[in-house]
């Protein structure tokens, strides 16, 4: 492979470097030493010695001046390094010291192109496409180009060349018709669709095309003419019929409209996708009119009594009952229904889980839950509604077992929040079960997925000051929740009880009685804090009132019987 590269390097030299832009030419020494200078830095190059190739480009450009191939290369230089002055200087240089090197040419006019200098792009093109008329990449390159100046004439220009040069197709005739729509030329967009018809007479689809033009540009009755003249002769039209529903529209023939809708919904020839296109339109003209909604429903209905390929039509329904705030019961039959269709659909899945956990119907969530795993395995959601489900039923071990199975599916795509969830909450089940390094370290998980989820930094403090544990990492964690919610009771105990454990009591006190004010129905446990914090603060009698509540509303442990009966705080 070195070898070839030399050689095609010698032949490059032998037409290029022996004679000078004014006439001159290079003295036989100087011929040998550049090319010596210019073939050692193709090798140079080669071997990926790439600054070394670069001086000896230089060597050899001090040597010829008006060597186009050394501007060329030294180009590719500067590209690399994201000089872009210099690459265009030495391109354009190369381009005019070789004015029929395709190759430069081109080089140079996609360096224009990807540095948005159209103008100058189009004349390094143009001077291509002088060398090279009947190339299609430069022929598009150049149509392209004249797009973005908005240049329609050429546009059209170039579409004509490239007809002649790859023969008549629909992509060229279509396009010609798009320029002639932005030049607002509708007599040359008709031509063109009247040569369409003329190239495939036997072809209807060009012929509907054309009425649909006809009707688009005003001239309806002229449309529905061609069109009931289509039908005449295939009355199965598919093409033909739909366009037909906007002639009715147009002329304001409601009755027929319906009855044609109403039968393309019917037809197995019509395919799902437009049978929902057409639902769409339906719902929307009737929304904007104010229409008798039980009539889209029954139009719907029709469609759906058809064998559904998939859960499209479904979906359509339920969005439209959820509009008209039909009841949950019945949203939520139609999105079993669309399982039953389709059970891999994730969305109708997820939305009737959605209903079903309003409604705390935990053991439907989880039969609904468990076959989205298997038909969505990577989608964390259904893992997610599983485990809370079996978590609110009190069943920590299904739920703990959801969530192990659900986590294996985390990825760097994975949503922060579910997975942060799933962490916190595999933390907490885990201290329940007395676990609390596996808990702990659930936790940091969580944290790093989102720093913060203040259900897992509550807990995760809390646990830590039950232990007497980092109780300043639990005061940092503890201080982000009330941060973050600063009138919760919880997260103010929380960080109360640990300033008490780090013995930092008149600050515990002024947190205790935050909790204490913004929540009327506090639990015995938050009481019996309370109790200590003003035990310790030296105001006994208000401890003793809180450690009182406390196990009048709790089941009064032994402990707290015990500070109620000597009347002092005692440690555990």
């Amino acid at each position: 492979m070195r070898n070839i590269r030399i050689i095609t390097a010698v032949a490059l030299l032998s037409a290029a470097v022996s004679v000078f832009a004014d006439g001159g030419k290079l003295s036989y020494n100087d011929t040998r030493r550049y090319n010596y200078f210019f073939l050692e830095a193709v090798n140079q190059e080669a071997a990926g010695n790439l600054s070394a190739a670069y001086d000896l480009l230089e060597h050899a450009r001090q040597i010829n001046p008006e060597a186009a191939e050394v501007y060329y290369n030294l180009a590719g230089y500067y590209v690399t390094l994201r000089n872009d002055s210099l690459a265009k200087f030495n391109f354009a240089k190369a381009a005019e010291l070789a004015p029929e090197n395709a190759t430069y040419i081109e080089k140079l006019g996609q360096f224009y192109a990807n540095a948005h200098d159209v103008g100058n792009a189009v004349k390094a093109y143009e001077k291509l496409y002088a060398l090279e008329n009947d190339n299609p990449d430069v022929i598009t390159m150049l149509f392209q180009l004249y797009a973005t100046q908005n240049d329609y004439d050429k546009m059209i220009e170039m579409l004509d060349r490239l007809e002649t040069v790859q023969g008549y197709s629909d992509r060229i005739a279509l396009t010609k018709m798009q320029v002639y729509e932005q030049q607002g030329k509708k007599k040359e967009q008709e031509n063109v669709l009247k040569s369409m018809i003329a190239k495939y007479p036997n072809d209807p689809n060009y012929k509907v095309m054309y009425c649909n033009w006809l009707m688009n540009n005003g001239r309806t009755k002229e449309g529905g003419k061609y069109l009931t003249q289509i039908l005449k002769e295939d009355p199965t039209n598919t093409s033909a019929r739909i366009a037909m529903l906007d002639y009715y529209a147009a002329q304001g023939k409601e009755d027929k409209l319906a009855e044609l809708t109403e039968s393309l919904l019917m037809s197995k020839d019509i395919t799902q996708q437009t049978k929902a296109s057409m639902l769409r339109q339906v719902i929307i003209n009737n929304e904007q009119h104010n229409g008798d909604s039980t009539k889209v429903f029954r139009l719907i209905d029709k469609a759906l009594s058809q064998p559904q390929e998939n859960a499209d039509i479904y979906m359509l329904k339920t969005a439209y009952m959820s509009l008209h705030h039909m009841p949950d019961s019945l949203i939520d039959s139609v999105y079993v229904q669309a399982l039953n269709v389709e059970p891999d659909n994730s969305r109708a899945r997820i939305l009737l889980l959605q209903n079903m956990w309003t409604k705390k119907e935990y053991d439907k969530i989880i039969a609904f839950s468990h076959p989205g795993q298997e038909y969505n395995p990577d989608d964390m959601a259904f893992y997610y509604f599983e485990g809370l489900a079996h978590y609110m039923k009190k069943d920590n071990n299904k739920a703990l077992a959801t969530f192990q199975k659900g986590v294996t599916q985390i990825n760097k795509d994975s949503d922060p929040d579910i997975v942060a969830d799933f962490y916190s909450i595999m933390g907490d089940i885990l201290h329940e079960k007395g676990q609390d390094s596996l808990a702990f370290a659930s936790y940091e998980k969580c944290l790093q997925w989102k720093p913060d989820n203040v259900g897992a930094l509550n807990n995760y403090a809390y646990y830590l000051s039950e232990l007497n544990r980092d109780l300043a990492k639990a005061e940092q964690m503890s201080r982000k929740t009330i941060d973050a919610q600063p009138d919760n009771s919880t997260f103010l105990d929380t960080y109360a009880w640990i300033l008490f454990k780090e013995g930092k009591y008149a600050d515990a006190k002024t947190y205790i009685d935050r909790a204490i004010q913004n929540d009327s129905t506090l639990s015995d446990v938050v009481l019996e804090h309370a109790g200590d914090i003003y035990a310790l603060n030296g105001d006994m009698t208000k401890a003793m009132d809180l450690w009182k509540k406390a196990a009048e509303k709790g089941d009064g442990s032994a402990l707290l019987q015990k500070k109620i009966k000597l009347m002092k705080y005692v440690k555990e």
